[in-house]
């Protein structure tokens, strides 16, 4: 039997394909455009994700389906209706997907959400848990929040097991984005106003980590049925990420003191309120009910995590 991996070529995807292959699963690479891929993986080609994909060829033999395909969020998102865009591919994309897939006999459906539909920040005290009610703010999270509602659905009216996982800002080889950004500040040697940030906690989840959990969900009885948060299991401040990150490029971080208050006045002044409270708020996870119902852990520290990513980081 067949594991079909969804958005095969993306930053998770192309980790998880490899790591499976090399478990000795029958892998299918699912892509908008099927691509060459190393050996051992199958590849399919099913243009864009929507509510109209014809699955029928790639659910073939497929026993389990690991589903990462999705929009994506973006941090200046030029859609005239953002969340309109969002629900086309990750709600009725995904439950398009999962009805063809109940309908061919799929066993489990291990669906990549996020911990956004939980919200965007935590008290410092008040780590997000598996149990809490969702309370997505932005259009990305509220879409992979329904997605999550509609897959509910589906499995309750089908043999089909689902799965569903939350992690935080992934990093690793390869990250792009907001962390590649910052490695490619440390990397310059720029001066940084956040020696002050050191109070926060922030949970990440390196790209080893998370790939770790999803080849569990794939195989553990548990699994079926549940909803899990992951992260390093490590919950650092702003300054103390830069620090280690500095150290696994090799350039120790420059920062500077400047006070929080300073900083919170500046963003407002500058509409950028949002990047404020990602650098200087919390958003802390607790793992600790997958932890216990998968007897899992993750297999790498924050400090190898970062390691791993620098080696595997080009500016």
């Amino acid at each position: 039997m067949t594991t079909l991996i969804t958005g095969a070529n993306g930053f998770v995807g192309s980790a998880l394909c490899t790591r499976l292959c090399r478990e000795g699963l029958a892998v299918r690479a699912a892509m908008r455009c099927a691509q060459r891929l190393p050996g051992g993986i199958e590849a399919v080609s099913t243009g864009a994700l929507s509510g109209d994909t014809d699955w029928s060829a790639a659910l073939k033999g497929v026993e389990h389906i690991v589903h990462l395909a999705a929009r994506v969020h973006v941090m200046k998102d030029a859609s005239a209706d953002p969340l309109a865009a969002f629900r086309q591919v990750n709600v009725e994309g995904t439950a398009h997907l999962a009805r063809q897939a109940a309908a061919a006999g799929v066993k489990r459906f291990v669906y990549l959400s996020s911990i956004k539909v939980n919200g965007e920040s935590t008290p410092l005290d008040q780590p997000f848990t598996a149990t809490d009610t969702p309370a997505p703010e932005d259009p990305y999270g509220q879409s992979k929040y329904e997605a999550e509602q509609a897959l509910r659905h589906i499995a309750a009216a089908s043999n089909m097991e689902l799965v569903i996982i939350r992690p935080p800002l992934v990093y690793g080889p390869g990250v792009k984005a907001n962390f590649a950004s910052m490695l490619r500040w440390l990397s310059r040697g720029m001066a940084l106003p956040l020696a002050a940030i050191t109070d926060n906690r922030r949970s990440l989840v390196a790209l080893d980590n998370l790939i770790d959990l999803i080849s569990t969900c794939l195989r553990h009885r548990a699994a079926a049925g549940q909803v899990f948060l992951v992260s390093d299991g490590e919950d650092v401040s702003t300054a103390e990420l830069l620090r280690k990150a500095g150290r696994a490029l090799g350039r120790p971080a420059r920062l500077f003191y400047v006070p929080p208050s300073v900083l919170h006045g500046a963003s407002v002044l500058l509409g950028k309120r949002s990047v404020y409270q990602r650098l200087c708020g919390s958003l802390r996870i607790d793992i600790g009910h997958t932890q216990q119902l998968l007897n899992w852990h993750p297999p790498l520290s924050v400090d190898e995590g970062l390691r791993r990513a620098a080696q595997g980081w080009s500016a």
